[in-house]
């Protein structure tokens, strides 16, 4: 009997590796990413995905409409925004 339990401690310990160096700050990351889609605003400066950026315009549920130059604006869904900047970045780059 304890033959078998010493037999399944590597795995043990190899799961709890997983855990606290993947799984654990995975599990923050997108907690993080699902609090600051929710904290949007119109008016906040942000980073999508792809690399554009742009200011927030409108925001539904799903959707948010951003303005990348003087009357260009495009809808994209929340969950593609990356980062949000800080107020000015836009007019300093």
């Amino acid at each position: 009997m304890n033959e078998g339990l010493m037999s399944f401690l590597p795995f043990i310990i190899i799961f709890i590796l997983f855990y606290f160096m993947l799984i654990r700050p995975q599990m923050k990351q997108a907690k993080d990413h699902r609090s600051m889609i929710s904290a949007l605003k119109k008016g906040d400066e942000v980073a999508m995905s792809s690399g554009i950026i742009g200011k927030i315009i409108s925001l539904s549920d799903q959707f948010a409409t951003i303005e990348v130059a003087k009357a260009v604006e495009i809808k994209i869904q929340k969950q593609t925004i990356q980062t949000l900047l800080p107020k000015g970045t836009i007019k300093s780059i």
